[in-house]
């Protein structure tokens, strides 16, 4: 059986991704479930991170968002049995890949998966689904009536992110970094019979002549954006940015700028600097900055219940078409090797997912 794995042999070299041959399965724990695999994503595998976690080895397993079939379940598995469809994201410890044909999972990783959800569809939203689920009710607690901005909206976790800042009631306003994506933001309608609002506005950034804060408080009559979900920032004047999308990306200071008082930024920029002056600001504005980082749910168990919960809500979402992902074609498991270097480089436009 062919498992995807990637492989970095020392610091500062290129990552590779390799198939290797496996040929059984450990034995199936007490609280392992064993599952068919019949879809897995792609996601961005964070090198960095596992070093900082002590988890890095020489080959990571690849592919953590699956979706299956059970087949066997351990002694003390209570929430599965056997033929069960279920779904989950594999944690950032576990020595096999989601990418293969059978994988064993702990039964607290998984959720059930409605029986009209497409395999792809369950896979491919689940991460996005939970990141969403993180920025906007846990670290800004979107409410309706609140005015939320998402950068890059037609990025698959954008567009999540936008259909549940609509169910909530919330007023959205996005940036596109192209004609293509601005197309698409203004397409993208709430299901049909629901009063959820349009996107107030796409913000196209794609030449560089638009000032993101100035729209945004055009928009909001001056008041300013009470939620910020960034898809990066610029730290660093336009000279100094080295690709076009750095460029295109706002700078610290405008989202500083277009916050409202008691506004919530939540960022995927882990290495953000604030300097006082802009420490100040936020100060004076009563707003907070938060990090999303979406593997803390993971790696404490604490949270497990929650976590669980938000899994169970992305999957109910999904089967009520509140969620409609932003996924390319699905490719088999012979192109996952090509896919993952795509989304390693950070090139793809859309979710990836393999289907077996």
């Amino acid at each position: 059986m062919k498992v995807l794995y990637c492989q970095q042999n020392s610091a500062g070299e290129e990552i590779t991704f390799v198939f290797q041959e496996r040929e059984n399965l450990p034995v199936t724990r007490d609280n392992d479930v064993k599952i068919q695999v019949k879809a897995c994503a792609l996601s961005w595998t964070d090198i960095k991170l596992l070093s900082e976690m002590k988890m890095k080895k020489e080959f990571l397993p690849i592919g953590r968002e699956i979706a299956g079939v059970v087949l066997e379940v351990g002694s003390k598995v209570s929430f599965f049995q056997p033929d069960d469809e279920v779904v989950g994201i594999l944690p950032l410890d576990l020595e096999e890949s989601g990418l293969c044909e059978v994988a064993l999972v702990h039964e607290h990783y998984l959720v059930h998966k409605p029986e009209k959800v497409p395999w792809v569809e369950a896979a491919g939203t689940v991460r996005d689904g939970l990141r969403a689920y993180t920025a906007l009710h846990y670290l800004s607690h979107v409410s309706p009536g609140k005015t939320v901005l998402v950068m890059d909206g037609a990025s698959p976790f954008g567009t999540i992110a936008i259909q549940l800042a609509q169910h909530r009631g919330a007023k959205v306003i996005s940036t596109a970094y192209s004609l293509e994506d601005k197309q698409y933001l203004e397409r993208l309608r709430p299901p049909v019979g629901t009063r959820q609002p349009l996107i107030a506005r796409v913000i196209d950034v794609s030449n560089g002549k638009i000032d993101v804060a100035e729209s945004c408080l055009e928009e909001t009559g001056g008041l300013g954006v009470d939620i910020v979900l960034d898809a990066g920032v610029r730290l660093y004047s336009k000279d100094d940015e080295s690709t076009l999308k750095q460029q295109l990306l706002p700078h610290k200071h405008d989202i500083i700028t277009l916050l409202s008082v008691g506004g919530h930024w939540v960022t995927t920029e882990k290495n953000l600097q604030l300097d006082p002056p802009d420490s100040n600001c936020l100060f004076l504005k009563g707003a907070t900055v938060s990090f999303l980082n979406d593997e803390v749910w993971n790696l404490s168990n604490v949270q497990q219940g929650k976590y669980l919960c938000i899994l169970e809500d992305v999957m109910e979402k999904l089967s009520n078409s509140i969620f409609r992902p932003q996924l390319d074609e699905p490719v088999p498991l012979y192109e996952a090797k090509v896919s993952m270097e795509i989304v390693q480089k950070n090139q793809a436009r859309k979710r990836q997912v393999i289907q077996f």
